[in-house]
């Protein structure tokens, strides 16, 4: 939604401006400007990066328009779940998980947090930590070390993303460049025209300059910069999980295990300790089977 409403804010300001001041938009309209310049970028893009960078990054827009996938319910609810899994396994032990996590979608501890179901991915990592405790793992600076090193993957994996886009923002000035100079060459090659045809000319190879800035600092740079910010609010989501594990391992009642999680959370989706603490109250006992 605030992608949308900045794009239009920079369209509406960038061509308002220039309509104002008695511009003809008819003139920037330079389809063949607008194929060298994002076609080259798009062959550059296709050169650059691997397969699955690309699908990642084409995939990765959509982060574009809704934002953080995680809002402050999702994380009272992640809390919930890590109180849950952490209260079951002090009462009964490490090994009453085994069932829980083998088949967490039938799981009567997980089922209990629809939004955290949905979500396979992190499902899929609070089962394999969790995994590793039911077959022995009790070092918990050995598996906050492990964790790490898939965190870091996983933010590799969106740097790679926001690198791709940036790298198209810093290219597309040049690029604009080398449509405006094709455009002057093609206008030197008819310098015999009278000066409207001239002047028409020169005009859509300066327009290749235009929209190479305009989309670099208008379009692709914001770009890259809101996918970072997302890519970085939806980390906090791994980082509580691995915070309250690694809590929970060296020994601390479910109750403090979470409370290490909530602070590991940014200000403006951390719920109270009260709220916390209200929600922990009502949450069903999963008991000792799946």
């Amino acid at each position: 939604m605030f992608f949308i409403i900045g794009f239009l804010v920079v369209i509406g300001s960038v061509i308002g401006g220039y309509m104002g001041a008695g511009g003809h938009v008819d003139v920037l309209w330079q389809p063949l400007e607008f194929v060298i310049i994002f076609g080259a970028g798009i062959g550059a893009f296709i050169i650059a990066n691997s397969k699955a960078v690309m699908g990642r990054t084409l995939g990765s827009f959509g982060a574009l328009l809704k934002g953080p996938k995680y809002n402050a319910a999702a994380y009272l609810e992640l809390l919930g779940v890590l109180y849950a899994v952490f209260r079951l396994a002090k009462t009964k032990g490490d090994l009453a998980l085994e069932a829980h996590v083998e088949k967490p979608q039938e799981s009567a501890l997980f089922t209990q947090f629809p939004l955290f179901m949905k979500d396979h991915h992190v499902v899929d990592f609070v089962c394999d930590y969790l995994r590793l405790l039911t077959l022995g793992a009790s070092t918990s600076h050995e598996v906050e070390a492990v964790m790490d090193e898939e965190l870091e993957v996983h933010h590799g994996e969106d740097h790679d993303v926001v690198h791709a886009v940036q790298v198209f923002a810093d290219s597309a000035p040049a690029l604009g460049i080398v449509a405006a100079v094709l455009g002057v060459i093609h206008t030197m090659g008819s310098i015999t025209e009278p000066p409207e045809v001239l002047g028409h000319l020169i005009g859509g190879a300066l327009v290749g300059t235009f929209a190479g800035i305009f989309a670099s600092y208008g379009l692709f740079a914001p770009m890259a910069s809101s996918l970072q910010q997302t890519f970085d609010a939806d980390s906090r989501y791994l980082m509580c999980i691995k915070v309250g594990i690694v809590a929970h391992m060296q020994g601390y009642a479910p109750q403090v295990s979470v409370e290490f999680a909530r602070k590991a959370l940014s200000s403006n989706v951390r719920r109270s300790f009260t709220e916390v603490e209200e929600m922990v109250q009502n949450i069903g006992d999963a008991g000792g089977g799946g």
